[in-house]
Order: C-alpha cells, then sequence, then structure tokens
C-alpha cells in the first residue's frame, strides 16, 4: 500500500515537472519573441499611429512659410452596391441595393450637385461595380444625401490636397490629380520626397514670395486688360542666387479644381514658350562686344541713314534716327541698323559663344518639368545670321532664359541657372563667368540711361534707380511674320547702383487701345506694367527707395541725345 502511494506521489510530481517546463518553454518563447520585436521590429500599432500621424502628402510653402499646398481632410461620395451583402444587380432580379430607383436617386444628388452629369449617375447606380460619385463633398451637402437614408451611398474620408492661394503661382506650383500624383510644377519635381514617409513630414519652402507673386500677377494681369493682350508672362530674379522669387504666367489656372490634364492653361509662358524676342537681346549683344574689346570708345559713330543691305536682305529701323549713332544712342534709340554693324564687326563665332555661355542654345536651367526648347541656328553662323540674333530675330528663346542672361549682365558677370527652391545665405550655385565685371559695370550704365531717357522711361520707378530695355517683335507665322501680332518684352533690373533683382514682363500680342494710346509696343505696355510693380515690391524685398542714389552715368549721357526708339 505504501509502495502505490510512493508511485503515485512520484507520477503526480513528473506530471507537475512536465507542465512547469511546458509552461516555462512556453514562457521563454514568448519573451523571446517580445525582446524580438522591441529591439529590431516596429510594433504594427507604432508604425500605424506614425502613418495617422504624418500627412499623405509633404506641404509646400514659400520662402517665408505661407502655406501653398497642404492635405485637409475630406469627404468622397462613394456608391457601394453590395451595401446590403453580396448579390446581383437589380437589373437581373435581385434586391436592389438603393431604396429608390437609379433614377430618383440621381435627381436627388442632382438637386446637391446641379453640374453633375444626370445620365452618367444613372449608369453609375445601375451598376454592381463600386465607384466614387463625387470626389470631393462638403459637409453641409454630405449631410444632405444622409437624409435621403440611401445605405448605398457612403462617405469614406479622404484627404484634399489644399492650394490656399488659389491660381497665384499656380504653374510654379502645380497641382495634384485624384490618384494623389503631382504635375506642371513642383509638386511634379518633388513628388518622391512629398510622399515619402521619411520626409513628408517636414515642409519644404520654395523661393516664391506670394507678396511679391501677388503684385506680378496683377501688374501683368492689369497690362494685359488694358491693352487687350491674349495672355502675359513675368518673372522676379535673384540676381546673386538665381531664386525665383516669383513667376507668373497668364491666364492662370485653379489648382484645387481636378480636372487640369487637358487644360490649355496649365501651359507655361515663362519657361514653356520660346519667343523671337527682338530688341530686348541688343544689350547682349553690346556686352559680348564691349567683353571682346571690339566697342572701347563709345562716341565712335556708325552709318544709321538708310537700311542695311547685306546678302540681298535689308535691315532697317522703325524710323530714322538720323545719318549715324553711337553705341549709347543705338541702345536708346533701339537702332537695328547699329547693333547688326557691331555684331557684324565682334563676329559670328564670338556672338555664339556668348549665347552658348548664357544657355540659349538649351532648354532653361530650372526644376521645371515644361521647359520649352529654344529655336538655335545650328552650325556655323553666317553673315547675315549672326546681324539678325544680334538685335533678337532668328532665334527664339522663352523669358527665362532672358531673365537669366540679363542677370548675368548687370550682377558682375556670373551666370548662375534659376531655380524654385529656396537657396540657403551662402550655398548659391557658383556659376560660370560670362562677362568680365568690368563690363558689366558699363552695361548698368547703358540700362540706367535707356530706361532715363529712351524707351523704357515709362519704368523709371523714382528712387529705385530702373535699368532696362525694350523690344517688340513682330511673331512668324505661316507667311513670315506677322505684323500685327507682336511679343512686347521689357527686361529690367533694380536698384542699378547694386543690383538685386530682374524683372521681366512679356505681353502677348497686346492691342493698340485708349489706355495705351493706341500703341502696342512694349514702351506702352511691359515698360509701364514694371514701372508700377518695383516701387510695390521693392520695400518687400529691402529695396528702400532713395532719389539721391544713382549709377553714375556722366560719362555716357553726354553722348545721348534723347529718343523714342523701339
Amino acid at each position: 500500500m505504501a509502495q502505490l502511494r510512493a508511485r503515485s506521489l512520484l507520477t503526480a510530481k513528473t506530471r507537475v515537472l512536465v507542465v512547469a517546463a511546458l509552461f516555462g518553454l512556453g514562457t521563454a518563447t514568448a519573451l523571446a519573441r517580445i525582446a524580438q520585436i522591441g529591439l529590431f521590429d516596429r510594433a504594427p500599432g507604432m508604425r500605424s499611429m506614425t502613418d495617422r500621424l504624418l500627412p499623405p502628402r509633404g506641404e509646400l510653402t514659400d520662402r517665408s512659410g505661407a502655406p501653398l499646398a497642404r492635405e485637409l481632410p475630406a469627404y468622397a461620395l462613394w456608391f457601394n452596391p453590395k451595401a446590403f451583402g453580396e448579390g446581383k444587380n437589380a437589373s437581373q432580379g435581385a434586391i436592389s441595393p438603393l431604396v429608390r430607383t437609379p433614377e430618383e436617386v440621381a435627381r436627388a444628388l442632382m438637386g446637391v450637385f446641379p453640374d453633375a452629369d444626370y445620365a452618367d449617375l444613372v449608369q453609375r447606380l445601375k451598376s454592381d461595380r463600386p465607384s466614387y460619385l463625387r470626389r470631393r463633398v462638403l459637409p453641409e451637402d454630405a449631410n444632405k444625401i444622409y437624409a435621403l437614408g440611401e445605405p448605398a451611398l457612403e462617405f469614406p474620408r479622404e484627404t484634399e490636397r489644399f492650394y490656399p492661394q488659389g491660381s497665384l503661382a499656380a504653374h510654379a506650383v502645380g497641382y495634384v490629380d485624384e490618384n494623389g500624383q503631382g504635375h506642371v510644377g513642383m509638386e511634379e519635381v518633388l513628388n518622391a520626397r512629398l510622399i515619402d514617409p521619411a520626409q513628408r513630414g517636414q515642409p519644404v519652402a520654395l523661393a516664391l514670395d506670394m507678396r511679391v507673386q501677388g503684385a506680378l500677377e496683377d501688374e501683368l494681369g492689369r497690362a494685359m486688360g488694358e491693352s487687350n493682350a491674349k495672355g502675359a508672362a513675368g518673372i522676379v530674379l535673384d540676381v546673386e542666387t538665381g531664386e525665383v522669387v516669383a513667376l507668373a504666367s497668364l491666364p492662370a489656372f485653379n489648382p484645387n479644381r481636378g480636372d487640369l490634364a487637358y487644360n490649355a492653361l496649365v501651359f507655361n509662358r515663362v519657361s514653356n514658350q520660346v519667343y523671337e524676342l527682338g530688341s530686348v537681346v541688343k544689350p547682349i549683344t553690346i556686352a559680348s562686344a564691349i567683353d571682346a574689346g571690339v566697342v572701347t570708345d563709345l562716341s565712335v559713330r556708325y552709318p544709321s541713314g538708310k537700311p542695311l543691305s547685306i546678302d540681298g536682305r535689308l535691315i532697317h529701323d522703325s524710323h530714322s534716327f538720323g545719318a549715324s549713332l553711337n553705341v549709347p544712342e543705338a541702345l536708346v534709340h533701339s537702332s537695328n541698323i547699329v547693333t547688326a554693324q557691331v555684331a557684324d564687326k565682334l563676329g559670328a563665332p564670338a556672338l555664339r559663344q556668348t549665347m552658348l555661355n548664357l544657355g540659349m542654345s538649351e532648354r532653361p536651367y530650372i526644376e521645371l518639368p515644361a521647359r520649352g526648347f529654344p529655336i538655335w541656328p545650328k552650325g556655323n553662323w553666317s553673315r547675315i545670321t549672326n546681324m539678325t540674333v544680334s538685335y533678337g530675330h532668328g532665334m527664339a528663346i522663352s523669358p527665362l532664359h532672358l531673365a537669366c542672361a540679363y542677370a548675368a549682365m548687370v550682377n558682375g558677370g556670373i551666370w548662375r541657372p534659376a531655380t524654385l527652391m529656396k537657396v540657403e545665405p551662402g550655398h548659391a550655385v557658383q556659376g560660370r563667368r560670362v562677362f568680365k565685371a568690368a563690363t558689366s559695370a558699363r552695361m548698368r550704365q547703358l540700362l540706367r540711361m535707356i530706361v532715363e531717357v529712351g524707351t523704357g522711361k515709362k519704368a523709371n520707378a523714382v528712387g529705385f534707380r530702373v535699368g532696362g530695355k525694350t523690344g517688340s517683335a513682330e511673331k512668324p507665322g505661316k507667311h513670315g511674320y506677322q505684323k500685327s501680332a507682336l511679343i512686347a518684352t521689357f527686361a529690367a533690373a533694380f536698384p542699378m547702383d547694386h543690383p538685386r533683382y530682374v524683372v521681366l514682363a512679356s505681353i502677348d500680342e497686346p492691342q493698340g487701345t485708349q489706355a495705351t494710346s493706341g500703341q502696342r509696343t512694349a514702351a506702352w505696355n511691359a515698360a509701364p506694367a514694371v514701372g508700377r510693380l518695383i516701387p510695390r515690391i521693392g520695400p518687400l524685398l529691402g529695396v528702400v527707395p532713395d532719389a539721391k542714389r544713382d549709377v553714375d552715368i556722366s560719362d555716357v549721357a553726354p553722348l545721348v541725345a534723347s529718343g523714342d526708339g523701339e
């Protein structure tokens, strides 16, 4: 009996030990797994919480932090034909997911969304396929639809890409489509960064200043209206960093709309359109000649009394400016004849190389995906090609090309690519030298003089020391140049005693109106727009008007008689 009791006790102890061992093994395994998760894995809950805290897409701001694009919570209207479970569509005899008929529900939805397509709604509501009926629904509209009592109409919570500035800077910022992909502007350029979980929590600052952008679009819009023009382009560019402080292409589009894929308004006139820009190119030719030592004495006179005949072609001016002109007078009066003679003396290889150094043969340097390819004379330039390019014909470039060239011409001679990304102090691209510093100093004098006594007088904003050049070029058509279709441009910089910014305004096909005294040229539309703009943006950019300061033009002013050529 005692042996039986001892054997039973041993069996019981063995069982307890086995159970304890199994429990200990399970506990050890669980602890090991917990340790592994803690050391090497992120818990699922932690990942989902992080994802919930991060925006689905990163925010874009201007240089001072003003929001340009951000994510906001939103409702969508979703049709769920399986709201009552699996089954066939009502058209096949099964229970319909709708309380009312598809036609009745569609009519009710039309009362909330008058712009909807009734036939399309009916077709979707009869289908057994789930689909969006509306991508964005206001809360008050969601309440109206909810009151219909249709379980198949659901309101999933989503996020909406919202552009607080509306159409302002739309071509620079771009937009996001319904699938969350960026298009056109920096939304497309930065798409991968903006959706990257590791980076999307940090806003991306662009170089744009919304205060300057608003003023630029306002003045361009006014110039368009006053001249009944079909479009306009403008840019404000920092000459030391290449930062694009403002970029406008008008008419603009509203990125808050979702149907922009085939909208013609998304075309960017600043970076994607190329034009023969006319006389605004003349200062580049003169700068190249001065830099090469071809023009050393500004008082030397060139014949200008009659058209210049070259290889059977005539080069002429808009009207006669006298028997002869020197270089300063040629710029003030905008003489094709004298500029062509200077280019001929300089030679085609030298002028061509200057244009190459300024990036004129390539797409403009900027992050934007929409960048037009210039119409560039290929091979070695003939004598007549060199002469026509010298005054802005025979070569088509974008306004952005021209703005970067003017920046190099006035900033001491350094060309830099334009950028829409904010540049921190001391981190500007080094760039490349195109002109000598002395050449740049001389061009600042000549450009200032054009605004004081020449075609740019209507841009002479008091105290801001504006310098610049007008250009009004006929647009080419199927049968040659169209005398009725001009592209009118004014390219300027300020303040010319220490240039900070290039400002360019280009008006597409302006008409002679009462507001422009019947004139279509840049002196009457683009130059006045810049003249109004600079006093608005100067103080915002740290340029305080000072009527006591100016560029010293005492050595060139006596060479020029006042005039208003184009």
